[in-house]
């Protein structure tokens, strides 16, 4: 058996693709390869794959994570090519690597996650750097969710590890983000534009890293 690490990108073609239907593209993926994925034991076993952290409906990303395990040893470059001749476009095999079975697992290693986030002009670039130098002063900044089971309260800023701006233009402003994401909190980029008083959804979201725990 081999336990394999995936990075992979998603773009915009599959931005609005669930959670658990990805999974079930790689599954498909992995079958018409000729990649035996191990399965779990038990009465109802489910395939040996494991996303790092799902990522959220509508944003794209060039650093997903995902974790296999093998039944039968395979090269990492015959892997990558082999599975990308079965992938839709839009998702995409960029980089295979074995990893040791000892390690945890990856869902318990994700510690932060970086976004680009491309948010329409609404202030000069001077108000806009000063809203963020504001929001990372804060000690604290009181935030609610609402959700189907009800309205979750909580710290927003305690979920916020760093903002920088990356660009302005004339309509246009992209916001680097370092964002909590583990199993107390994870941020959410629409959230904290809110925070930073931009009235509009982002234009875009786009993950560019996952931070993986290094202990």
């Amino acid at each position: 058996m081999q336990r394999l690490r995936i990075k992979f990108s998603r773009g915009p073609e599959i931005k609005f693709i669930s959670h658990l239907d990805i999974v079930r593209l790689w599954q498909r993926a992995f079958n018409r390869a000729g990649i035996e994925i191990a399965y779990s034991s038990g009465f109802t076993p489910h395939p040996k794959i494991s996303l790092a952290a799902p990522l959220p409906l509508g944003v794209t990303s060039e650093a997903e994570l995902m974790d296999i395990f093998c039944i039968r040893g395979v090269a990492p470059h015959f892997f990558a090519t082999a599975v990308n001749q079965q992938l839709p476009r839009g998702i995409a095999v960029e980089k295979v690597f074995p990893i040791s079975f000892d390690l945890p697992s990856l869902q318990s290693q994700v510690s932060q996650a970086e976004y680009q986030v491309v948010v329409n002009i609404e202030n000069q670039r001077q108000d806009l750097e000063a809203a963020l130098k504001k929001l990372l002063a804060l000690e604290n900044l009181p935030w609610q969710h609402q959700r189907d089971t009800g309205v979750k309260r909580y710290d927003l800023r305690e979920l916020i590890e760093d903002l920088w701006l990356i660009e302005l233009n004339a309509t246009e402003s992209v916001v680097g983000m370092r964002l909590r994401c583990d199993s107390l909190g994870s941020g959410r980029p629409e959230q904290v534009t809110s925070a930073l008083g931009l009235t509009k959804r982002p234009r875009s979201i786009h993950r560019t890293q996952i931070i993986l725990q290094t202990r």
